[in-house]
């Protein structure tokens, strides 16, 4: 299982596992006699050397995360702009065939509406082979007419259908497109690493024992927001289909084909 698809889980074992590694650092400090100055010096260079590079990397990492985000946004927005600019498109089309690619068109935005929407795993296997369908059925569509009369005009409705489908394949691999597992590996050690020297370095830390909550509980609140962002379908910030719902309710506010005018 993939933790980091649960940005809950990775809050909740971030803390417990930083508070372990701060309170093992106190446990080392404890058989170990105590520094002299000039070491308490060295120490705090290298204890504000290493969060300086966690707070680098942490913000590195989150900007990663909102790269992606907004990356899933714009795909979003792009396939709602190259539906809407397709459906626009078939009044190219002969009156049969125009009626049908509209049709389609209302039901494959519905079905692009569920994939941001849903969490489930089986509805989400249901709407990858619904839109899969429709896809071939779209094509189909303006494919056969294009044929029958190869004329610039049909080129491009063609163009927009292709661009529709393409749009489709960019939003999945942008869903795809997530924080590698190797830098969040990296990230954790760098972090535990960090815990185990503030709790070292930490004087009489059974007068404060909260004190060693402070920074893995700052730490695991980053790692939680990381991965709710980076997170498409299970963390708190998604990205919402405001522009397919949009689209979806003004093809459904259209007015029938006979009527339409350009």
């Amino acid at each position: 299982m993939n933790i980091v698809k649960y940005p809950l889980l990775v809050f909740v074992l971030t803390l417990i596992v930083l508070w372990l590694s701060a309170r093992l650092g106190g446990y080392f400090k404890k058989n170990r006699p105590s520094m002299s100055e000039g070491e308490q010096q060295d120490f705090g260079i290298i204890l504000g050397a290493t969060l300086t590079l966690l707070g680098l990397i942490i913000g590195f990492t989150f900007s990663m995360a909102i790269s992606r985000y907004d990356q899933r946004k714009n795909y979003e927005e792009a396939e709602a702009n190259a539906i809407g600019t397709e459906y626009v498109r078939a009044d190219l089309l002969p009156a049969a065939d125009r009626a049908r690619v509209r049709g389609l068109l209302k039901s494959y935005v519905d079905q692009r509406i569920v994939f941001y929407k849903t969490r489930d795993a089986g509805r989400l296997r249901q709407n990858a082979a619904a839109t899969a369908k429709l896809q071939d059925e779209l094509w189909s569509a303006v494919r056969l007419p294009a044929s029958a009369q190869p004329t610039p005009l049909f080129a491009l409705v063609l163009s927009g259908m292709n661009d529709v489908l393409n749009s489709q394949g960019y939003t999945q691999a942008a869903w795809w497109n997530r924080i590698p597992t190797a830098a969040w590996g990296l990230m954790g050690a760098i972090a535990i690493c960090c815990n185990m020297l503030f709790g070292y370095g930490a004087h009489r830390d059974e007068a404060r024992p909260f004190l060693f909550l402070v920074l893995p509980v700052l730490v695991s609140i980053s790692f939680f927001l990381i991965a709710d962002i980076d997170s498409p379908r299970g963390g708190i910030i998604r990205v919402s289909a405001q522009n397919l719902e949009s689209l979806a309710q003004s093809l459904r506010d259209a007015p029938p084909p006979d009527s339409e005018t350009r």
